[in-house]
């Protein structure tokens, strides 16, 4: 039932509602009518000095200012606000949104008694009806827990970074989590580096077993222990031979999967991350564009809790679409420390809804949500396992085949969670056949396979969310932008190989013969995995040799519990800044004060065996280098920079000479000097002042004169293909050739031709061309 709204159309006249986005506006103004005013702020209209510590040294009072792109709006919020008999702040739900409010309450001068704070996490009719009749006033706990994480960053931000300008190199900026984050992604770098692969065997049987029908099928088996060596292997498939192979034991075992809670913002990062490629920031920006429209509720929580409303309309629905059986109403609890955000996991306002309208990307996003809520909410699936063990009469060692039978699938129906770096399913768990105790089974084939112990895995965006939350570091809000920012600030790359080919084998005992066959398969891909970049391991050692308590996992921890306390009103913010800036200051000077004899990260590889002169590698003004020679000596330093696929921490002193013989001169073409040189992006043919990157396959040392000339004309030849048309009324506009056909640029940015055009791209006018942008 909709609450009632007691407010007389005259008065609702006078009522001005302030949110922080125009789109949450727009969906509000819907439900509200023509007697609210809803505006919007664009966020904070306040805040710390963007070019300034802003905060008082000894007091560590924030100094906010109103920016000067905000203040137009600000004097247009003032107008309205003034006009107002009541104003409504509607900002989100979270520490952030109070303190938008605060802000919003100190700027235009409003009346705490004249001003309602209204709630809610999800956008529709009767919550924001039902935030109106209940409003309170600012929770100032809260708004002082951001203050404080605001305050706390920018120290950190402001103090640190220009001692990594002295200490390593110029431009760099620390962050108090972005910087820990960046540790967990060093740490497991040295953990994979530091990790010997060793090789093992699999060995897997195939028996074959009469059927009381008299029709034939097979048993896949696999032997539990794993063998260390070759030698291993071949004593084993020997023994097999002259084998018997009979069923010792049969044991059938009922299971049950339950399905996992509804989604909060951590656990939607990692799906969406694994089910649908999506960064951690892409979901977070999807997911803020639904809850805007009145899709889903809050997009930044950590509960798990369902409101009674939901777990009604969700059984009501599977009872619909799966019947009864499929029911099973589960209230879930939120067990992380802290869970503070909002009072509710992230689920579809609307259960009945399906399907939206929308981008592509926000159906996915939608479909996903909607079908973890409602998976929540359905029974358990039953599940039958079965284990055969199989006896083998020259060995001890055992053969074990397992089966799966879904008895009841519940929710396995609609929803399977994911889980990072996931295997193929073991083509050896299959349904079993029927089997009998003390039945010989006929061997068929016996197969061992090498494989290698896998060492850490590399963090994903997904998986490293899951690590900060595990730790404790950060809070929903704060997931996306620390990994967003790492990657600005090129401290982290995501890697782009492939992978390397490598050969193992596959031994095979059929009838009285083993025989042997080298296979071949890609491994260490980094694709899309997180690297740290030589800054990011220099920046990162560099903080843990100076700042180890800022690095430390469990202080920042500590911290988050500290805002925390903060925010349910059990510690004082200022006492609690004043407690980390009385350490943290002193540190500081310190750290900026003390003489070091060489750079950070600067190390010494050899001598250059032509001159003598020592060879570093360091961090320089633009990146890492290789350096021959010093600053003292006569002849001045020879500097080469680093390649991407090379490592300051690995490169050789044999490696880092390389560099140094390029560029080479080949001669010339059309009169121009023909040049091999290399950069941040591998070697490269120089030309007319125009680059020609080398293929993998050709050495930047060897290649010839002829073989560069024919790379710039196979270079001039795909520029002419690419560019299929150009228009004398507008220069910026033109149409390309892609992988995927013919595409209009206007301007630098990239609009889709349809396909029913792609064929007469040559007869295209511009104002067809210019319909098309302007409809996109």
């Amino acid at each position: 039932m909709q609450p009632k709204v007691n407010i007389t159309a005259q008065s609702m006249q006078k009522n001005l509602v302030i949110v922080e986005s125009p789109a949450k506006a727009k969906t509000i103004e819907k439900f509200l009518g023509d007697e609210f005013k809803v505006t919007s702020s664009y966020g904070h209209i306040r805040d710390l000095k963007k070019k300034e510590l802003s905060i008082d040294d000894d007091t560590l009072e924030p100094e906010y200012e109103i920016p000067d792109d905000k203040k137009k709006l600000v004097s247009e919020l003032k107008s309205n606000a003034r006009k107002a008999e009541k104003v409504w702040l509607a900002s989100d739900e979270d520490r952030e949104g109070e303190a938008i409010s605060w802000h919003l309450c100190e700027v235009l001068g409003l009346d705490e008694e004249k001003t309602n704070r209204i709630v809610f996490h999800e956008i529709t009719k009767p919550a924001i009806l039902e935030a109106i009749e209940h409003p309170r006033h600012l929770d100032m706990n809260l708004v002082n827990a951001q203050q404080a994480r605001r305050v706390l960053d920018r120290l950190v931000g402001f103090k640190l970074s220009p001692v990594l300008w002295r200490k390593v190199k110029p431009a760099l900026s620390a962050g108090r989590v972005q910087s820990v984050a960046v540790r967990l992604i060093v740490e497991r770098e040295r953990e994979i580096q530091d990790f010997k692969s060793e090789p093992f065997y699999n060995v897997y049987g195939t028996f074959a077993i009469t059927n009381p029908d008299g029709s034939a099928t097979e048993v896949k088996a696999q032997l539990v222990s794993k063998l260390k060596t070759y030698e291993e292997v071949t004593d084993f498939l020997e023994k097999c031979k002259e084998a018997t192979f009979t069923v010792e034991s049969i044991n059938k075992k009922p299971m049950k999967r339950t399905p996992a809670p509804p989604f909060t913002t951590s656990t939607l990062q990692q799906e969406a991350a694994r089910k649908l490629g999506f960064t951690v920031s892409q979901t977070m920006m999807v997911a803020q564009h639904l809850y805007e429209s009145g899709r889903i509720t809050y997009m930044r929580t950590d509960s798990v809790n369902l409101s009674k409303l939901c777990l009604g309309a969700s059984k009501q629905e599977i009872v619909n679409l799966y019947g009864e059986e499929y029911s099973k109403t589960r209230q879930y609890h939120t067990s992380s420390k802290g869970a503070q955000e909002a009072h509710e996991a992230i689920r579809p306002t609307y259960m009945n809804q399906t399907e939206i309208e929308g981008t592509a990307q926000e159906k996915r996003l939608y479909e996903l949500i909607w079908k973890r809520t409602i998976a929540s909410q359905m029974a358990d699936a039953e599940i039958e396992k079965t284990t055969v063990n199989i006896n083998i009469s020259t060995t001890d060692d055992v053969f074990v085949a397992q089966g799966e039978v879904v008895k009841f699938d519940g929710f396995i129906k609609v929803y399977r969670e994911s889980v990072d770096d996931e295997e193929p399913q073991d083509e050896y768990a299959h349904i079993l056949p029927p089997l009998k105790k003390g039945q010989e089974l006929t061997r068929r084939e016996i197969q061992a396979t090498e494989r290698f112990t896998q060492g850490p895995q590399r963090y994903t965006e997904a998986s490293l969310v899951h690590k900060l939350e595990e730790l404790g570091i950060g809070r929903p809000s704060t997931y996306a932008p620390t990994i967003s920012t790492i990657q600005q600030r090129e401290y982290v790359q995501k890697g782009d190989k492939k992978g390397e080919e490598r050969t193992y084998t596959v031994d095979i005992l059929k009838g009285k013969q083993i025989t042997q066959k080298k296979r071949k398969e890609l491994v260490g891909s980094d694709k899309g995995k997180l690297l740290p970049t030589d800054i990011g391991i220099v920046v990162n050692d560099f903080l843990m040799e100076h700042f180890s308590e800022i690095m430390d996992y469990n202080f920042t921890a500590k911290v988050e519990q500290d805002f925390d306390k903060i925010a349910e009103g059990n510690e004082k913010w200022k006492s609690m800044l004043k407690d980390f800036y009385k350490d943290f200051e002193p540190a500081v000077e310190d750290t900026m004060n003390s003489r070091q004899e060489h750079k950070a990260g600067e190390r010494q590889l050899g001598a250059d065996p032509k001159t003598g002169r020592p060879v570093f590698v360091k961090i320089g003004r633009f990146g890492p280098v290789v350096q021959i020679g010093t600053a003292d000596d006569q002849e001045k330093p020879l500097f080469a920079q680093l390649p991407k696929e090379q490592s300051m921490e690995t490169i050789t002193l044999d490696e880092a000479l390389e560099l140094f013989k390029l560029p080479r001169t080949l001669g010339s073409y059309e009169g121009m000097t023909v040049t091999i040189g290399t950069g941040r992006f591998g070697p490269y043919v120089l030309h007319d002042r125009k680059f020609t990157s080398l293929p993998k396959d050709e050495d930047p040392m060897t290649i010839t004169l002829e073989k560069a000339i024919e790379l710039i004309n196979e270079k001039r030849q795909q520029e002419t293909k690419k560019h299929l048309k150009f228009f004398m009324e507008d220069p910026k506009l033109e149409i390309l050739n892609g992988r995927y056909g013919p595409y209009l640029v206007y301007d630098g940015k990239n609009f889709r031709l349809p396909k029913s055009m792609h064929e007469k791209v040559a007869d295209l006018t511009y104002e067809e061309c210019m319909k098309i942008i302007n409809k996109a």
